[in-house]
């Protein structure tokens, strides 16, 4: 697994856990780190994803769901729920991955973190938002 790829599903499993106990996500950043450590940038970009997405889920989660109406966000996976909000984080808010990469990585973490059908739904759903990211962007804007 590619570095970023490897931070990326740290973040992916801290956000999970935040989902779905709501313990502090930066004690579980710390745990999960002491258990598998990488390198110091790497540290700096997981802890970016975790503090850039957390406080936007409400956001992320609403942009998502515009563009995948047939699952409403309570009844996502939770996996594929973090891995839409990571993906969007990157590409649409923080804009430090170019969309096509942050696609391709989330499809990654689905293969490896989702079920069966996880990379199909991923793929799809994020392809929609880069196509409106002109949109989303002026969302942002507004916020």
């Amino acid at each position: 697994m590619k570095a970023r790829t490897k931070a990326r599903g740290i973040a992916l499993q801290v956000l999970y856990e935040f989902d779905v106990t709501e313990h502090s996500p930066y004690a579980s950043l710390e745990y999960r780190l002491e258990e598998d450590p990488i390198d110091a940038n790497l540290v700096q970009f997981t802890t970016d994803i975790v503090s850039g997405v957390i406080p936007i889920i409400d956001l992320l989660d609403e942009l998502i769901a515009v563009h995948a109406p047939e699952w409403p966000m309570d009844q996502l996976a939770i996996v594929d729920r973090n891995i839409l909000r990571i993906a969007l984080w990157e590409f649409a808010v923080e804009k430090c991955t170019p969309v096509k990469v942050a696609i391709n990585e989330a499809i990654e973490l689905s293969k490896t973190y989702g079920s069966d059908s996880t990379p199909r739904f991923v793929n799809g759903v994020l392809g929609s938002l880069a196509n409106q990211l002109n949109e989303i962007e002026q969302k942002l804007k507004l916020l």
